[in-house]
């Protein structure tokens, strides 16, 4: 596991409404060879293609029922099927996500070549994947609405190679059984010892992760447990400063509130998505945003690819 990529693909991060350079909300995470998307505008497939990223996708978690995160969906799964795709497809998300994939099914009823399954989360939910896990909390968005948190496993201690010959053991196998957790015999016959793996591992290591909180006012206070220490904070941050009665009234944050989001969290960086039409330069959302938050802030624009590293 220590050794997998994770890479953030911005396929779409306007607000409700696309522009000339900016696509409804799309996130691609891609951690190894699995491929997870959150969110999933109209015309995501063609940035798919941009970003050269192909249409292998292992599963879609919807934050919430705004036409702006759902509707790419429909001809994704077609271009799937015509594609070959014969493995099934589940779409996690919020209360009406099984009325949501039969409406799909019954759409693409003479082209599906692959079963669909629907799955919903609340706040808590969680779902398991090999070496990571994909956690939902609620958000404040004015009707049923999530965020998620993609976590890696622990890691490991660093492996103490100068200490474990020191000891008597042999570079060699019995190394990578130390480093995976098993107790091993140095020497021979009744001068043997056993050397366990807590006398040549440091301390367990965090593994990476992300949030992603969907359209939402600020809600960092009430997500403390689950969303601090993110390496990446992805925070809607729809209007500036200036208009932050119209956020309150459309259930969105400012780039105030995000950076208000970001210190109160611990966040490594922050990311600020869902910018509003209104807007041709964002330069104001990060003035805003770094009143609160002395962290790396970005604003990425539509392909942008960030790559999270390993703290350490």
């Amino acid at each position: 596991m220590s050794g997998e990529t994770l890479h953030v693909y911005f396929l779409g991060t306007a607000g409700a409404l696309p522009t000339p350079t900016r696509n409804p909300p799309c996130i691609m995470i891609r951690r190894g060879s699995d491929t997870i998307l959150f969110d999933c505008g109209e015309g995501a497939q063609q940035q798919m293609m941009r970003s050269r990223c192909g249409f292998t996708i292992n599963a879609i978690f919807v934050s919430h029922w705004h036409a702006d995160h759902f509707l790419g969906i429909f001809g994704l799964v077609q271009t799937m099927s015509f594609n070959g795709r014969t493995e099934p497809l589940t779409i996690y998300g919020p209360e009406w996500v099984h009325e949501f994939v039969s409406t799909l099914r019954n759409v693409a009823r003479f082209n599906l070549k692959f079963p669909m399954e629907s799955v919903v989360l609340g706040h808590g939910s969680w779902v398991r994947f090999e070496g990571y896990t994909v956690s939902a909390f609620s958000v404040n968005h004015g009707l049923p609405a999530l965020g998620f948190v993609l976590e890696e496993d622990p890691r490991p201690g660093r492996f103490n190679r100068e200490r474990a010959i020191e000891l008597g053991v042999p570079p060699g196998p019995l190394f990578g059984k130390l480093q995976r957790g098993e107790t091993v015999k140095a020497g021979c016959g009744e001068s043997a010892a056993e050397i366990r793996p807590e006398q040549v591992m440091g301390e367990g290591r965090p593994g990476r992760k992300i949030v992603y909180t969907g359209d939402t006012r600020a809600v960092h206070y009430a997500i403390m447990d689950i969303a601090h220490d993110a390496d990446l904070l992805i925070h809607d941050a729809t209007y500036d400063e200036s208009e932050t009665a119209r956020a309150t009234e459309f259930y969105h944050a400012t780039a105030t509130q995000a950076g208000e989001a970001a210190a109160a969290l611990n966040a490594r960086t922050l990311v600020l998505v869902h910018t509003s039409s209104r807007y041709t330069d964002v330069q104001a959302h990060v003035s805003d945003a770094r009143k609160k938050y002395t962290g790396p802030i970005l604003v990425p624009n539509d392909l942008d690819m960030v790559e999270v590293p390993f703290r350490d």
